[in-house]
């Protein structure tokens, strides 16, 4: 790390983190947690781990944006100044994690683990936004009952579609930035299976009061960076 490197992955994070704010991508707290985070990945796992953050961030924000007026009308749309430094943190904190311990420990699961997080934290967002702003219904994912779109634990199919359409697009962006072609389906079955457990865990204990949706989301990225771990293991 020459100064002249940090210098460089100083500039790009600012820069990121003041695009994400000046479009509203996130709020002024959630542009220094971004920035930190942007940093943390690009620094210990390189301009691999930046592509598939800035992936991430641009399927969550045109997401985000797609059938506004239904999100308003079912009170359900985003902030209009961005996602909070706790949102950041929820949605890309274990992903910054995976990248600290490839730095230090130099093992490539860690990396597998890395973009399986950041899969699942676009697969997330994306199915719930889409899935709100195509339908107006969803299914429990515990029973199957209807209930509006939105509910914690309500999934929808065009949700869940759009969502491991988004995970397998995170994992795509990691292979062509040097994730082995071999090992691009873990990302992408780590994020669905993540995805699907955040709105298992939604149902089971968001529901009740019993944990916010920020507690879910750092949740469901953990599990995807464990499935992403356990397959690396597996099938490397």
């Amino acid at each position: 790390m020459t100064p002249l490197r940090i210098g460089f992955i100083f500039t790009v994070t600012v820069a990121f983190a003041g695009l994400g704010h000046v479009i509203h991508g996130v709020s002024r707290t959630g542009a220094i947690a971004g920035g930190v985070v942007c940093f943390v990945l690009f620094a210990c796992a390189g301009p691999g781990a930046f592509a598939a953050l800035f992936s991430v961030f641009v399927l969550t924000w045109v997401a985000t944006r797609l059938g506004r007026a239904q999100k308003q009308r079912l009170g359900m749309a985003e902030r209009k100044d961005g996602r909070t430094a706790s949102q950041v943190v929820a949605n890309l904190g274990i992903a910054s994690l995976c990248a600290a311990l490839f730095a230090f420990g130099g093992t490539a699961m860690w990396l597998l683990a890395m973009a399986g997080a950041l899969a699942e934290a676009a697969a997330d967002t994306v199915s719930s936004e889409c899935g709100q702003a195509l339908s107006e219904k969803a299914r429990l994912i515990t029973n199957f009952k209807l209930v509006p779109a939105g509910t914690d634990g309500g999934v929808t199919l065009s949700g869940t579609a759009a969502g491991a359409g988004a995970a397998l697009l995170v994992s795509v962006v990691c292979s062509v930035m040097g994730l082995p072609a071999a090992w691009l389906w873990i990302p992408a079955v780590a994020g669905t299976l993540g995805m699907l457990c955040d709105s298992y865990i939604g149902a089971v204990f968001e529901r009740p009061g019993w944990i916010n949706n920020d507690g879910v989301n750092f949740i469901g990225t953990a599990i995807a960076a464990g499935v992403g771990v356990g397959l690396s293991a597996l099938f490397r």
